[in-house]
């Protein structure tokens, strides 16, 4: 930019306005100031602004009133609103019609400054061929509902507003919620992914928070949180529903205040991060039963974006698994393998419970067995896959020996006639340890996907593996 940036300022307050316009011209930016809603539509008819910041409370209207012409006339630039202090519902209520951020009064100089540095910093999409191609890098496929998040995204670009993400496990959340923040004003800075369930509870504050020299046990020097990691960024909590609810108070304050307190320390640190969360559970039913606040549901809960399960995306199916043969064969350094005909039509009409994840399992457990040039139904159908409806999917997991119907369904006539020899509990024990193993051995010992697949918590999974003596993490 050859000149300046230049803010409009939209107060009834002369005195705060003054403030604010020193405030920014020590900043390099200049200033117009307009007291009324009609003054600052005549101003934005007249000149081109950066950013705008106006107070919700004007004498001849509502600031949401003149957010709404903004939308309409001046689409692409950034508004904030000023808010009193502790006004989280109207705070929201403006991201959600489309405010770029707000500021509490009485202002903070360093958050409007970070504001500022944000909203003057252009997003991805004022260079639409960069976007696009990102877009299509990242999110592959044709169909409509993958068009609509597309679409969605580029809305989200100029926003800082937090995004709540919600999908089917493996429908690639953390993909979407990196090209949240790659396409934002916030790309240059860190992108930090937290899965939630895979923190003991033990370790969370420490692990999130960070804490001090000999506040923390073994703690030999300080240690910088997850969150303070993502200064400048944007924090991704996977799995948000597996916080404790002890937990969801003090991460409230992190995403209200943008201040956190690592243990042991007498001090409060500024952080500057855009919250971004997920999860595949019910976030409202857990509210309704209390096991997950209410308030910070609604602090989080401000953009939403719904992920379409990979059946409902036709025939993305097969763009999917030729972009995954591509990739797993450059891995490899081998020839890449087609689909012959049968192998597609088998492809479309499964129900993937697993989603995209799963699909890429599929593939590449396909492209070990394949020793030819071509992937056909044999390769594909050694795989686990699986149907809504199957009484006994889990046992047959990735056993291609075992009895399985056309639907998916293991045949109940292969279960043993007699109670075994062992007992039945050494024999239970034995067919869970067994499907453990399966499942572990199908995600590359992945144990956060391996709990995802067997429909369990991380730690209800630890916990089956420590009692099989399957857990190697405390040995090295």
């Amino acid at each position: 930019m050859d000149s300046q940036p230049l803010v409009l300022l939209v107060d009834d307050e002369e005195d705060l306005c003054t403030l604010m316009q020193m405030s920014l011209s020590r900043m390099g930016v200049n200033t117009h100031i307009a007291h009324r809603i009609e003054d600052a539509k005549k101003a934005l008819s007249n000149h081109v602004y950066d950013a705008c910041l106006t107070d919700l409370n004007l004498p001849d209207g509502n600031g949401l009133q003149l957010l709404d012409w903004i939308n309409e006339h001046c689409p692409n630039l950034p508004v904030a609103v000023l808010t009193a202090y502790g006004n989280m519902e109207i705070a929201i209520a403006a991201l959600k019609a489309g405010a770029f951020d707000f500021v509490s009064k009485p202002v903070n100089t360093k958050h409007l400054e970070q504001l500022l540095q944000k909203a003057l910093n252009k997003p991805v999409n004022s260079n639409q061929p960069q976007q696009d191609s990102l877009e299509h890098k990242m999110l592959i496929g044709q169909s409509l509902p993958i068009q609509q998040l597309r679409t969605t995204l580029k809305k989200l670009a100029r926003s800082q507003a937090p995004v709540f993400i919600t999908g089917e496990s493996g429908t690639g959340k953390e993909v979407v919620a990196n090209l949240v923040h790659r396409l934002s004003n916030r790309n240059e800075g860190p992108f930090i992914a937290i899965n939630c369930g895979a923190i003991p509870s033990e370790l969370m504050e420490s692990e999130l928070f960070g804490h001090k020299k000999g506040s923390f046990s073994g703690a030999i020097q300080d240690k910088q949180g997850l969150i303070q990691s993502a200064h400048g960024g944007s924090l991704f909590l996977d799995e948000i529903a597996e916080l404790p609810l002890s937990m969801q108070v003090k991460l409230l304050r992190a995403v209200q205040e943008k201040r956190i307190r690592p243990v042991g320390s007498d001090c409060e640190i500024d952080v500057d991060f855009r919250v971004i969360s997920a999860s595949h559970q019910d976030l409202d039913a857990l509210v309704q039963q209390g096991r997950f606040r209410q308030d910070l549901y609604f602090r989080i809960h401000v953009m939403d974006l719904a992920l379409p399960a990979l059946r409902e995306r036709g025939d993305d199916i097969l763009l999917l698994a030729k972009y995954f043969i591509q990739k797993i064969s450059n891995e490899w350094e081998i020839a890449a393998k087609a689909l012959t005909p049968r192998a597609q039509h088998f492809l479309l009409s499964q129900y993937y419970p697993g989603n995209v994840r799963e699909l890429r399992n599929i593939i590449e457990r396909a492209m070990t067995l394949c020793d030819d040039e071509q992937i056909d139904l044999q390769h594909l159908q050694s795989a686990p896959l699986r149907h809504p409806n199957s009484a006994l999917n889990t046992s047959a997991l990735n056993n291609p020996e075992s009895n399985v119907s056309s639907q998916g369904s293991a045949d109940i006539t292969a279960l043993p006639k007699k109670l075994p020899e062992e007992g039945l509990e050494l024999y239970l024990e034995n067919i869970e340890k067994d499907i453990l193993l399966n499942a572990l051995n199908l995600t590359h010992w992945n144990r956060t996907l391996a709990a995802k697949k067997l429909g369990m918590s991380f730690r209800s999974l630890r916990y089956r593996l420590k009692k099989f003596g399957l857990d190697t993490e405390d040995e090295e």
